[in-house]
């Protein structure tokens, strides 16, 4: 299982939202390239970036930044927030990103979504599945679709989605644990690879994944307790690898 350390970017700053209320923000680092550094420098395979002010807005913001981030280190990265067409998906793949994150336009803008997959390959594309009470929610988290997260799945995948991030909000940022019932039901849902985020505050939520997790669940995002210095990157891979669960 995969680790990926998680950056925010929000004014060209890194930080961190507490169940995405835009208004529960904390600062982390000045200058977000700083954070991609210090993780790729701590052995991270792949980061996790989301534009928050793209994900408000409906279109890239801190493009300048990511690019910049992607420069600056070795590792792979993945960019979600605010791809809603193929021109911004393209200009965030162009700037150097490996792959994006759609979340939004995946649920109300399917032809959006063909399109994309056909055009850029479906390893290029992520789609998110951010949930509020088993429900996916859109628009920067701001909107409710109605929709069963597990079914969201079950129908993406039929359009040819190989991969998904997903994110139980209400424990996102809360570092109290991550909502296993709900990832392996969503995994369950499909053949596809899943990345889990959301509330891992400790080592042993990353060994409890790593145990608990379905086999189709590739990594796991952590933002707030890397930045908060609960463990390092190199504890937290190892962890996910099962060292340390004596």
């Amino acid at each position: 299982m995969i680790l990926y350390p998680a950056i925010d970017i929000r004014g060209g700053k890194a930080v961190r939202l507490l169940k995405g209320e835009y208004d529960q923000e904390t600062r982390y680092f000045d200058d977000p390239v700083d954070a991609a550094r210090q993780w790729a420098d701590g052995g991270a395979e792949y980061l996790h970036v989301v534009d928050l002010d793209g994900a408000r807005s409906g279109e890239p913001v801190n493009l300048t930044k990511i690019g910049e981030l992607a420069a600056a280190v070795d590792c792979p990265i993945e960019v979600g927030g605010g791809v809603r067409d193929l021109e911004s998906a393209a200009r965030l793949l162009d700037a150097g990103v490996s792959r994006v994150v759609v979340g939004t336009a995946a649920m109300k803008d399917p032809d959006f979504l063909d399109a994309l997959i056909a055009e850029r390959g479906a390893e290029q594309v992520v789609v998110g599945i951010d949930a509020r009470g088993g429900k996916v929610s859109l628009a920067g988290w701001t909107e409710s679709s109605g929709v069963d997260v597990a079914d969201a799945a079950v129908e993406l995948s039929r359009r040819g989605v190989i991969r998904f991030l997903f994110t139980p909000i209400e424990v996102d940022g809360t570092l109290e644990g991550p909502n296993i019932p709900e990832l392996i039901r969503v995994a369950a849902a499909t053949d596809a690879s899943v990345i889990a985020s959301g509330g891992v505050g400790e080592l042993a939520h990353l060994q409890e994944l790593s145990r608990e997790a379905p086999a189709n669940v590739e990594g796991v995002i952590v933002g707030k307790a890397l930045f908060e210095g609960k463990f390092t990157v190199q504890e937290g891979i190892r962890a996910l690898k099962g060292a340390g669960n004596e």
